[in-house]
């Protein structure tokens, strides 16, 4: 996310290093859901994850470790998308740990995680992390950036690819997302810096092919996922001082890997857009603008055709809240956002019509360290 987002607020959300598990018995009787963020804390990284009722609304469950070190800081440190993700079965979760260059993955069990495994990322600050079958790729934004992949074995733990590394564009590219398209024959990868769009073939051994590198048409590139039939979605952060300037795209893969644009230049009528999310039922598409505190929406045809829904503003977070990162249930019904500024996580109702229903805010999170990444199902 550009600087600019930083000067909104001095301060982000931590939490105490209190004891694992220090919450009651957990329950696995309660098959609705669950929400994830990650403390990102530099002395001792931890996942806080929060039972999701039928209503949407949030219990938190436990606190756990990740076995590594975040990156500490402020306010969006990791800059990323993607810095904790759940496997598409949800049976695993990933996270990155940027401190001590690590991934740690658990089993999920409702809200309950069991750490099974930590591995070396293949380089140094890992900042997000995506999922296909049995392969994983990370980046590592430190010294040279680049891509590492592994596979997932019987076990769940992962195994490193041989020569599955692949370095991106420039030593500081500012990588801040990548994501798999449904197919899994592409991963994406977004450099803010250089503002391009990486394309890489994932190869028969899980190796990925060249880089294949596209300049994104809007400036502030930011974060990339897929919608259900894929197109890509890249978040558009805008030109440094624009005033509800940022935007959204869609893209199509070639064969080749370059990119045909769909939709762009898609004003969020806000500021500092970052984070996009697909709803996995493939009608709507949101981002988070910590910059205006608010939510855009967007209708995604099949062919990925973005449309504004009415007003496009949907949705507006509390006074101050800073929302960084965006998540949205399986079934589609429920939005969260990670509210660094409040130390909260925002609930929203998805309406029928796409626009959001404001359900409150949950979470006693402390002020102190910076928050990153939110997972949901």
């Amino acid at each position: 996310m550009q600087k600019v987002v930083r000067t909104l607020l001095s301060v982000a959300l931590a939490v105490s290093a209190g004891a694992i598990h220090s919450n009651a018995q957990l329950s696995h009787t309660d098959r609705s859901g669950a929400v994830f963020v990650m403390t990102n804390a530099a002395d001792r990284n931890q996942i806080v994850s929060f039972r999701r009722s039928a209503d949407g609304s949030l219990q938190e469950g436990g606190r756990f470790a990740t076995g590594g070190r975040g990156s500490g800081g402020v306010t969006d440190p990791l800059e990323s998308q993607g810095s904790l993700t759940l496997s598409r079965d949800h049976s695993l979760l990933f996270a990155v740990n940027g401190g001590s260059g690590e991934i740690s993955v658990f089993h999920v069990q409702g809200s309950n995680l069991t750490l099974v495994d930590k591995v070396l990322s293949g380089g140094a600050e890992p900042n997000a992390v995506a999922q296909h079958g049995n392969l994983v790729y990370v980046i590592n934004v430190g010294g040279s950036s680049n891509v590492a992949g592994f596979r997932l074995d019987e076990a769940d733990r992962l195994r490193r690819i041989p020569d599955s590394i692949r370095f991106l564009t420039t030593n500081n590219s500012g990588a801040a997302s990548l994501a798999f398209s449904p197919d899994g024959q592409f991963l994406l990868v977004t450099e803010r810096a250089t503002n391009n769009i990486d394309v890489f073939h994932v190869q028969d051994d899980g190796t990925l092919g060249p880089i294949v590198v596209n300049q994104d048409v809007d400036p502030g590139t930011f974060a990339v996922t897929f919608s259900p039939t894929g197109a890509a979605l890249v978040a558009e952060t805008g030109p440094t001082g624009g005033v509800n300037a940022s935007t959204i795209a869609s893209y199509a893969i070639n064969p080749n890997g370059t990119l045909s644009p769909i939709t762009v230049d898609v004003p969020t009528l806000a500021n500092a857009t970052c984070w996009d999310v697909a709803t996995p039922d493939g009608r709507w598409v949101y981002t988070s603008n910590p910059g205006s505190g608010t939510i855009s929406g967007f209708a995604v045809s099949a062919s990925g055709v973005l449309s504004p829904l009415t007003g496009t503003v949907v949705g507006t977070n509390p006074t101050g809240s800073v929302n960084l990162d965006i998540a949205v249930s399986v079934d589609s019904k429920f939005l969260y956002t990670l509210d660094s500024g409040t130390g909260t996580i925002s609930v929203f109702g998805i309406n029928d019509d796409g626009s959001l229903n404001n359900l409150g805010e949950t979470g006693h999170l402390s002020a102190g360290a910076g928050f990153n990444g939110i997972a949901v199902f």
